[in-house]
Protein backbone atom coordinates (compact mmCIF):
# COMPACT_ATOMS: atom_id res chain seq x y z
CA UNK A 1 0.00 0.00 0.00
CA UNK A 2 2.64 2.60 0.86
CA UNK A 3 4.26 1.86 -2.32
CA UNK A 4 1.57 2.57 -4.51
CA UNK A 5 0.58 6.08 -2.61
CA UNK A 6 4.53 7.50 -2.18
CA UNK A 7 6.92 5.50 -4.37
CA UNK A 8 4.88 4.66 -7.86
CA UNK A 9 4.61 7.76 -10.48
CA UNK A 10 2.00 9.93 -10.43
CA UNK A 11 0.05 8.70 -13.64
CA UNK A 12 0.11 5.07 -12.60
CA UNK A 13 -0.53 5.55 -8.90
CA UNK A 14 -3.65 7.92 -10.10
CA UNK A 15 -5.07 5.66 -13.10
CA UNK A 16 -4.54 2.66 -10.88
CA UNK A 17 -6.65 3.96 -7.85
CA UNK A 18 -9.00 6.24 -10.34
CA UNK A 19 -9.99 3.74 -12.88
CA UNK A 20 -11.99 0.89 -11.15
CA UNK A 21 -14.04 4.09 -9.47
CA UNK A 22 -14.47 5.05 -13.14
CA UNK A 23 -15.27 1.87 -14.07
CA UNK A 24 -17.76 1.54 -11.06
CA UNK A 25 -19.33 5.00 -12.97
CA UNK A 26 -19.26 4.00 -15.87
CA UNK A 27 -21.74 0.93 -14.49
CA UNK A 28 -23.88 3.48 -12.64
CA UNK A 29 -23.88 5.44 -16.06
CA UNK A 30 -25.27 2.42 -17.96
CA UNK A 31 -27.64 1.62 -15.15
CA UNK A 32 -29.20 5.60 -15.58
CA UNK A 33 -29.75 5.03 -19.23
CA UNK A 34 -31.28 1.69 -19.07
CA UNK A 35 -33.65 2.61 -16.52
CA UNK A 36 -34.81 5.81 -18.18
CA UNK A 37 -34.97 4.27 -21.16
CA UNK A 38 -37.05 1.46 -20.06
CA UNK A 39 -39.16 3.92 -18.38
CA UNK A 40 -39.53 6.16 -21.45
CA UNK A 41 -40.84 2.64 -23.10
CA UNK A 42 -44.26 3.63 -21.33
CA UNK A 43 -44.36 6.51 -23.90
CA UNK A 44 -46.04 7.84 -20.65
CA UNK A 45 -44.78 11.81 -19.89
CA UNK A 46 -46.22 11.50 -16.84
CA UNK A 47 -44.42 8.23 -15.74
CA UNK A 48 -41.06 9.44 -16.54
CA UNK A 49 -41.81 12.88 -15.11
CA UNK A 50 -42.86 10.99 -12.16
CA UNK A 51 -39.24 9.22 -11.52
CA UNK A 52 -38.31 11.86 -12.61
CA UNK A 53 -38.86 14.37 -9.61
CA UNK A 54 -37.45 11.98 -7.27
CA UNK A 55 -34.19 11.99 -8.48
CA UNK A 56 -33.41 14.62 -5.11
CA UNK A 57 -34.83 11.96 -3.13
CA UNK A 58 -31.62 9.27 -4.33
CA UNK A 59 -29.27 12.57 -4.03
CA UNK A 60 -30.54 13.02 -0.25
CA UNK A 61 -29.92 9.42 0.43
CA UNK A 62 -26.29 9.89 -0.87
CA UNK A 63 -25.47 12.94 0.53
CA UNK A 64 -26.27 11.05 4.27
CA UNK A 65 -24.27 8.22 3.21
CA UNK A 66 -21.44 10.75 2.05
CA UNK A 67 -21.35 12.63 5.88
CA UNK A 68 -19.68 8.98 6.64
CA UNK A 69 -18.43 7.42 3.78
CA UNK A 70 -16.35 10.59 2.34
CA UNK A 71 -16.08 11.98 5.69
CA UNK A 72 -14.33 9.23 7.13
CA UNK A 73 -12.02 7.60 4.05
CA UNK A 74 -10.58 11.08 3.93
CA UNK A 75 -9.65 11.16 7.81
CA UNK A 76 -8.72 7.76 7.46
CA UNK A 77 -6.55 8.09 4.45
CA UNK A 78 -4.54 11.64 6.17
CA UNK A 79 -4.36 9.02 9.80
CA UNK A 80 -3.08 6.17 7.05
CA UNK A 81 -0.56 8.56 5.92
CA UNK A 82 0.57 9.25 9.14
CA UNK A 83 0.94 6.04 10.45
CA UNK A 84 -2.42 6.12 13.17
CA UNK A 85 -3.49 2.66 12.01
CA UNK A 86 -5.20 2.03 14.88
CA UNK A 87 -7.26 5.29 14.95
CA UNK A 88 -8.57 4.78 11.55
CA UNK A 89 -9.88 1.07 12.19
CA UNK A 90 -11.35 3.09 14.98
CA UNK A 91 -12.70 5.81 12.72
CA UNK A 92 -13.83 3.52 10.09
CA UNK A 93 -16.61 1.48 12.78
CA UNK A 94 -17.99 4.59 13.90
CA UNK A 95 -18.74 4.94 10.21
CA UNK A 96 -20.60 1.92 9.63
CA UNK A 97 -22.91 1.54 12.54
CA UNK A 98 -24.13 5.32 12.67
CA UNK A 99 -24.83 4.82 8.96
CA UNK A 100 -27.12 2.33 9.65
CA UNK A 101 -28.71 4.15 12.56
CA UNK A 102 -29.22 7.13 10.18
CA UNK A 103 -30.29 5.43 7.84
CA UNK A 104 -32.74 3.86 9.87
CA UNK A 105 -34.10 7.47 11.42
CA UNK A 106 -34.13 8.79 7.55
CA UNK A 107 -35.98 6.15 6.00
CA UNK A 108 -39.10 6.47 8.94
CA UNK A 109 -38.69 10.40 8.27
CA UNK A 110 -39.33 10.10 4.60
CA UNK A 111 -42.39 8.30 4.73
CA UNK A 112 -43.67 10.07 7.51
CA UNK A 113 -43.30 13.44 5.43
CA UNK A 114 -44.22 11.57 1.71
CA UNK A 115 -46.69 14.51 0.90
CA UNK A 116 -45.22 17.32 1.96
CA UNK A 117 -41.71 16.01 0.29
CA UNK A 118 -42.79 15.49 -3.50
CA UNK A 119 -44.91 18.56 -2.69
CA UNK A 120 -41.47 20.52 -2.79
CA UNK A 121 -39.69 17.88 -5.48
CA UNK A 122 -42.12 19.27 -8.08
CA UNK A 123 -44.33 17.29 -8.32
CA UNK A 124 -48.09 17.73 -9.79
CA UNK A 125 -51.28 16.03 -9.64
CA UNK A 126 -51.05 14.20 -12.78
CA UNK A 127 -47.61 12.79 -11.72
CA UNK A 128 -47.94 12.26 -7.97
CA UNK A 129 -49.32 8.73 -8.25
CA UNK A 130 -45.96 7.34 -10.41
CA UNK A 131 -44.08 9.49 -8.45
CA UNK A 132 -45.31 8.31 -5.18
CA UNK A 133 -45.22 4.64 -5.98
CA UNK A 134 -41.70 4.87 -6.63
CA UNK A 135 -41.05 7.20 -3.73
CA UNK A 136 -42.06 4.95 -1.03
CA UNK A 137 -39.75 2.15 -2.24
CA UNK A 138 -37.24 4.08 -2.42
CA UNK A 139 -37.50 5.35 1.22
CA UNK A 140 -38.08 2.04 2.71
CA UNK A 141 -34.54 0.88 0.77
CA UNK A 142 -32.99 4.25 1.99
CA UNK A 143 -30.79 2.21 4.98
CA UNK A 144 -29.11 -0.47 2.26
CA UNK A 145 -28.00 2.83 0.04
CA UNK A 146 -27.02 5.22 2.82
CA UNK A 147 -24.63 2.47 4.62
CA UNK A 148 -23.22 1.70 0.57
CA UNK A 149 -21.58 4.59 0.65
CA UNK A 150 -19.74 3.94 3.86
CA UNK A 151 -17.00 0.52 2.89
CA UNK A 152 -17.53 1.43 -0.90
CA UNK A 153 -15.77 4.77 0.21
CA UNK A 154 -13.28 3.32 3.15
CA UNK A 155 -11.48 0.17 1.66
CA UNK A 156 -10.09 2.39 -0.92
CA UNK A 157 -8.36 4.29 1.46
CA UNK A 158 -6.27 0.66 1.74
CA UNK A 159 -5.62 0.47 -1.82
CA UNK A 160 -8.59 -1.62 -2.74
CA UNK A 161 -10.34 0.28 -5.15
CA UNK A 162 -11.00 -3.05 -7.57
CA UNK A 163 -12.58 -4.46 -4.58
CA UNK A 164 -14.68 -1.20 -4.41
CA UNK A 165 -15.38 -1.38 -8.14
CA UNK A 166 -16.74 -4.93 -8.06
CA UNK A 167 -19.08 -4.44 -5.28
CA UNK A 168 -20.95 -1.58 -6.70
CA UNK A 169 -20.95 -2.94 -10.39
CA UNK A 170 -21.89 -6.46 -9.01
CA UNK A 171 -25.04 -4.59 -7.60
CA UNK A 172 -25.86 -2.66 -10.48
CA UNK A 173 -25.64 -5.58 -12.74
CA UNK A 174 -28.44 -7.45 -10.95
CA UNK A 175 -30.78 -4.02 -10.85
CA UNK A 176 -30.64 -3.65 -14.37
CA UNK A 177 -30.99 -6.86 -15.26
CA UNK A 178 -34.22 -7.04 -12.66
CA UNK A 179 -35.53 -3.56 -14.51
CA UNK A 180 -37.24 -4.84 -17.53
CA UNK A 181 -38.63 -7.74 -15.34
CA UNK A 182 -40.23 -5.93 -12.86
CA UNK A 183 -41.04 -2.63 -14.65
CA UNK A 184 -42.63 -4.24 -17.75
CA UNK A 185 -42.72 -8.24 -16.68
CA UNK A 186 -44.80 -7.42 -13.09
CA UNK A 187 -46.37 -4.03 -14.55
CA UNK A 188 -44.74 -2.24 -11.50
CA UNK A 189 -43.56 0.13 -14.04
CA UNK A 190 -42.14 3.37 -11.62
CA UNK A 191 -42.15 0.96 -8.43
CA UNK A 192 -40.56 -1.51 -10.08
CA UNK A 193 -37.38 0.79 -11.37
CA UNK A 194 -37.16 1.48 -7.37
CA UNK A 195 -37.55 -1.95 -6.26
CA UNK A 196 -34.93 -3.42 -8.65
CA UNK A 197 -32.17 -0.04 -7.70
CA UNK A 198 -33.22 -1.23 -3.67
CA UNK A 199 -32.40 -5.31 -4.57
CA UNK A 200 -29.38 -3.78 -6.07
CA UNK A 201 -28.02 -2.42 -3.46
CA UNK A 202 -28.62 -5.04 -1.20
CA UNK A 203 -26.24 -7.04 -3.18
CA UNK A 204 -23.27 -4.79 -3.15
CA UNK A 205 -23.64 -4.11 0.64
CA UNK A 206 -23.71 -7.86 1.03
CA UNK A 207 -20.09 -7.64 -1.17
CA UNK A 208 -18.38 -4.99 0.02
CA UNK A 209 -18.93 -6.32 3.64
CA UNK A 210 -17.13 -9.49 2.63
CA UNK A 211 -14.62 -7.54 1.91
CA UNK A 212 -14.05 -5.49 4.09
CA UNK A 213 -13.48 -8.74 6.64
CA UNK A 214 -11.95 -10.89 4.64
CA UNK A 215 -9.58 -8.05 2.68
CA UNK A 216 -8.85 -5.32 4.67
CA UNK A 217 -6.01 -4.61 7.47
CA UNK A 218 -7.15 -1.69 9.03
CA UNK A 219 -11.07 -1.15 8.21
CA UNK A 220 -13.32 -3.01 10.12
CA UNK A 221 -16.45 -3.68 10.92
CA UNK A 222 -15.73 -4.45 14.45
CA UNK A 223 -18.32 -3.96 17.03
CA UNK A 224 -16.18 -2.99 19.41
CA UNK A 225 -15.76 1.21 19.55
CA UNK A 226 -13.82 2.67 21.98
CA UNK A 227 -15.62 5.48 24.03
CA UNK A 228 -11.60 7.81 23.87
CA UNK A 229 -12.08 7.47 19.84
CA UNK A 230 -15.90 8.95 19.64
CA UNK A 231 -13.97 11.97 19.61
CA UNK A 232 -12.96 10.78 15.96
CA UNK A 233 -17.02 11.39 15.20
CA UNK A 234 -16.38 15.44 15.41
CA UNK A 235 -13.72 15.10 13.18
CA UNK A 236 -15.95 12.86 10.55
CA UNK A 237 -18.78 15.39 10.38
CA UNK A 238 -16.40 18.64 9.90
CA UNK A 239 -15.36 16.44 6.98
CA UNK A 240 -18.12 14.55 6.00
CA UNK A 241 -20.96 17.23 6.12
CA UNK A 242 -19.37 19.65 3.85
CA UNK A 243 -19.04 16.58 1.23
CA UNK A 244 -22.76 15.70 1.81
CA UNK A 245 -23.78 19.00 1.05
CA UNK A 246 -22.97 18.38 -2.48
CA UNK A 247 -25.50 15.75 -3.10
CA UNK A 248 -27.82 17.49 -0.75
CA UNK A 249 -27.50 20.59 -3.12
CA UNK A 250 -28.01 18.71 -6.17
CA UNK A 251 -31.62 17.76 -4.32
CA UNK A 252 -31.96 21.17 -3.92
CA UNK A 253 -30.91 22.17 -7.32
CA UNK A 254 -33.02 19.43 -8.87
CA UNK A 255 -35.85 20.10 -7.06
CA UNK A 256 -35.73 23.66 -7.93
CA UNK A 257 -35.66 22.87 -11.95
CA UNK A 258 -38.42 21.17 -11.93
CA UNK A 259 -40.08 23.32 -10.59
CA UNK A 260 -39.66 26.01 -12.95
CA UNK A 261 -39.56 23.37 -15.73
CA UNK A 262 -42.49 22.03 -14.40
CA UNK A 263 -44.83 25.28 -15.47
CA UNK A 264 -44.08 24.40 -19.14
CA UNK A 265 -45.89 21.04 -18.93
CA UNK A 266 -44.44 17.83 -17.61
CA UNK A 267 -43.07 16.98 -21.20
CA UNK A 268 -40.45 19.62 -19.96
CA UNK A 269 -40.22 17.54 -16.90
CA UNK A 270 -39.41 14.87 -18.95
CA UNK A 271 -37.11 16.24 -21.33
CA UNK A 272 -34.99 17.42 -18.57
CA UNK A 273 -34.87 13.40 -16.93
CA UNK A 274 -33.66 12.33 -20.67
CA UNK A 275 -31.09 15.09 -20.86
CA UNK A 276 -29.89 14.55 -17.01
CA UNK A 277 -29.37 10.72 -17.55
CA UNK A 278 -27.23 11.40 -20.67
CA UNK A 279 -25.30 14.23 -19.12
CA UNK A 280 -24.44 11.66 -16.36
CA UNK A 281 -22.38 9.70 -19.14
CA UNK A 282 -19.69 12.40 -18.71
CA UNK A 283 -20.45 13.35 -15.03
CA UNK A 284 -20.19 10.38 -13.74
CA UNK A 285 -16.72 9.32 -15.25
CA UNK A 286 -15.13 13.35 -14.17
CA UNK A 287 -16.62 12.32 -11.05
CA UNK A 288 -14.48 8.42 -10.73
CA UNK A 289 -11.74 10.56 -11.74
CA UNK A 290 -11.65 13.16 -8.62
CA UNK A 291 -13.04 10.66 -6.09
CA UNK A 292 -10.95 8.08 -7.40
CA UNK A 293 -7.66 10.00 -6.65
CA UNK A 294 -9.22 11.25 -3.21
CA UNK A 295 -7.18 8.75 -1.23
CA UNK A 296 -3.97 9.58 -3.27
CA UNK A 297 -4.31 12.87 -2.34
CA UNK A 298 -5.34 12.63 1.27
CA UNK A 299 -2.40 10.26 2.31
CA UNK A 300 0.57 12.58 0.42
CA UNK A 301 -1.17 15.60 2.50
CA UNK A 302 -1.00 14.01 5.98
CA UNK A 303 2.63 12.47 4.90
CA UNK A 304 3.73 16.46 4.31
CA UNK A 305 4.97 15.43 0.86
CA UNK A 306 4.38 18.44 -0.90
CA UNK A 307 5.81 18.42 -4.15
CA UNK A 308 3.76 15.11 -4.89
CA UNK A 309 0.62 16.41 -3.43
CA UNK A 310 0.97 19.37 -6.08
CA UNK A 311 1.68 16.95 -8.47
CA UNK A 312 -1.38 14.64 -7.89
CA UNK A 313 -3.69 17.92 -8.02
CA UNK A 314 -2.46 19.11 -11.44
CA UNK A 315 -2.34 15.82 -12.98
CA UNK A 316 -5.99 15.07 -11.79
CA UNK A 317 -6.67 18.79 -13.31
CA UNK A 318 -5.57 18.01 -16.53
CA UNK A 319 -7.57 14.71 -16.67
CA UNK A 320 -10.65 16.00 -15.88
CA UNK A 321 -10.10 19.28 -18.46
CA UNK A 322 -9.10 17.12 -21.36
CA UNK A 323 -11.71 14.17 -20.97
CA UNK A 324 -14.80 16.94 -20.14
CA UNK A 325 -14.04 18.75 -23.52
CA UNK A 326 -13.52 15.68 -25.45
CA UNK A 327 -16.58 13.71 -24.54
CA UNK A 328 -18.89 16.64 -23.79
CA UNK A 329 -18.40 17.65 -27.69
CA UNK A 330 -19.31 14.06 -29.19
CA UNK A 331 -21.96 14.26 -26.94
CA UNK A 332 -23.47 17.64 -28.22
CA UNK A 333 -22.86 16.60 -31.94
CA UNK A 334 -24.76 13.40 -31.13
CA UNK A 335 -27.77 14.71 -29.20
CA UNK A 336 -30.62 14.98 -30.60
CA UNK A 337 -29.83 11.11 -32.28
CA UNK A 338 -29.30 10.38 -28.56
CA UNK A 339 -32.34 11.71 -26.86
CA UNK A 340 -34.77 9.91 -29.65
CA UNK A 341 -33.47 6.67 -28.60
CA UNK A 342 -35.65 7.59 -25.37
CA UNK A 343 -38.93 9.23 -26.39
CA UNK A 344 -39.41 10.02 -29.97
CA UNK A 345 -42.38 13.11 -28.74
CA UNK A 346 -41.17 15.91 -31.12
CA UNK A 347 -41.73 18.78 -28.35
CA UNK A 348 -39.66 16.28 -25.89
CA UNK A 349 -36.84 15.64 -28.61
CA UNK A 350 -36.54 19.49 -28.95
CA UNK A 351 -36.10 20.64 -25.32
CA UNK A 352 -33.84 17.58 -24.51
CA UNK A 353 -31.48 18.36 -26.73
CA UNK A 354 -31.34 22.12 -25.93
CA UNK A 355 -31.02 21.21 -22.32
CA UNK A 356 -28.55 18.78 -23.12
CA UNK A 357 -26.65 20.90 -25.32
CA UNK A 358 -26.75 23.70 -22.42
CA UNK A 359 -25.47 21.00 -19.06
CA UNK A 360 -22.58 19.91 -21.45
CA UNK A 361 -21.39 23.41 -22.46
CA UNK A 362 -19.15 23.77 -18.90
CA UNK A 363 -18.67 20.34 -18.55
CA UNK A 364 -14.57 21.48 -17.69
CA UNK A 365 -15.43 23.95 -14.98
CA UNK A 366 -17.44 21.42 -13.34
CA UNK A 367 -14.50 19.11 -13.35
CA UNK A 368 -12.09 21.86 -12.45
CA UNK A 369 -14.83 22.38 -9.41
CA UNK A 370 -14.25 18.60 -8.75
CA UNK A 371 -11.00 18.72 -8.60
CA UNK A 372 -10.81 21.42 -5.96
CA UNK A 373 -13.51 19.81 -4.10
CA UNK A 374 -11.94 16.45 -3.90
CA UNK A 375 -8.93 18.52 -2.50
CA UNK A 376 -10.86 20.52 -0.17
CA UNK A 377 -11.84 17.38 1.69
CA UNK A 378 -8.87 15.28 1.60
CA UNK A 379 -6.77 17.88 3.36
CA UNK A 380 -9.75 18.99 5.67
CA UNK A 381 -10.20 22.15 4.66
CA UNK A 382 -13.79 22.45 5.70
CA UNK A 383 -14.52 25.61 4.68
CA UNK A 384 -13.80 25.58 1.19
CA UNK A 385 -15.18 22.31 1.04
CA UNK A 386 -18.34 23.63 2.18
CA UNK A 387 -18.42 27.25 0.17
CA UNK A 388 -18.16 24.44 -3.01
CA UNK A 389 -20.79 22.55 -2.07
CA UNK A 390 -23.51 25.04 -1.29
CA UNK A 391 -22.72 27.11 -4.63
CA UNK A 392 -22.74 25.16 -7.65
CA UNK A 393 -26.85 23.46 -7.29
CA UNK A 394 -27.18 25.95 -4.19
CA UNK A 395 -27.03 29.33 -3.63
CA UNK A 396 -25.65 30.61 -6.44
CA UNK A 397 -27.84 28.24 -8.50
CA UNK A 398 -30.58 29.58 -6.36
CA UNK A 399 -29.68 33.04 -7.25
CA UNK A 400 -29.08 32.73 -11.11
CA UNK A 401 -32.21 30.62 -11.99
CA UNK A 402 -34.63 33.54 -10.52
CA UNK A 403 -32.43 36.43 -12.09
CA UNK A 404 -32.44 34.20 -15.38
CA UNK A 405 -36.02 33.33 -15.27
CA UNK A 406 -37.38 36.63 -14.86
CA UNK A 407 -34.80 38.24 -17.36
CA UNK A 408 -35.23 35.49 -20.22
CA UNK A 409 -38.11 33.05 -19.43
CA UNK A 410 -37.57 29.62 -20.34
CA UNK A 411 -34.14 29.85 -21.67
CA UNK A 412 -32.68 31.60 -18.37
CA UNK A 413 -34.18 28.25 -16.87
CA UNK A 414 -32.39 26.08 -19.29
CA UNK A 415 -29.11 28.14 -18.92
CA UNK A 416 -28.91 28.76 -15.44
CA UNK A 417 -27.00 25.84 -14.55
CA UNK A 418 -24.22 26.21 -16.71
CA UNK A 419 -23.74 29.59 -15.65
CA UNK A 420 -23.64 28.81 -11.96
CA UNK A 421 -21.33 26.33 -13.11
CA UNK A 422 -18.58 29.32 -14.15
CA UNK A 423 -18.97 31.14 -11.28
CA UNK A 424 -18.75 28.43 -9.06
CA UNK A 425 -15.39 27.05 -10.78
CA UNK A 426 -13.84 30.79 -10.25
CA UNK A 427 -14.77 30.97 -6.35
CA UNK A 428 -13.21 27.30 -6.20
CA UNK A 429 -10.02 28.48 -7.81
CA UNK A 430 -9.77 31.96 -5.42
CA UNK A 431 -10.40 29.45 -2.14
CA UNK A 432 -7.34 27.04 -3.35
CA UNK A 433 -5.04 29.86 -4.28
CA UNK A 434 -5.70 31.25 -0.89
CA UNK A 435 -5.41 27.79 1.04
CA UNK A 436 -2.43 26.34 -0.90
CA UNK A 437 -0.50 29.50 -1.81
CA UNK A 438 2.00 28.73 0.73
CA UNK A 439 2.74 25.35 0.25
CA UNK A 440 6.55 25.12 -1.43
Amino acid sequence: MDTLFTKTSVPRAYFTLAMPVVISMIASMIYNLVDTFFISQTQNPNIVAGVTVCTPLFSIMLAIGDVFGLGGSALVSKMLGSKQHESASQVSRICFYAAIVIGILTAGILLLFEAPILTAFGASSGIRPFASAFYRIMAIGGPLIIVSLVPSNLIRTEGLARESMIGSVAGLVVTILLDPLLIFGFHLYAAGAALATVIGYLVTDLILCAYVIKRCRVISLSWHIKKSTLAFAGAILVIGIPASMTNLMQAFGTALLNNFLVRYGAAQVAAFGIATKIYMIVMLVMVGFAFGAQPLVGYNYGAHNQKRFRQIVNFDLLVEVVFSVIFAVILMLLAPFIVRLFMTQKTIVTAGVLLLRALLSTTPFIGAILVFTTVFQSTGKALGAFLLAISRQGVIFAIVIYVAHMLWGYLGVVWAQPLADVLTCLLGFVIYRQDFRRMK
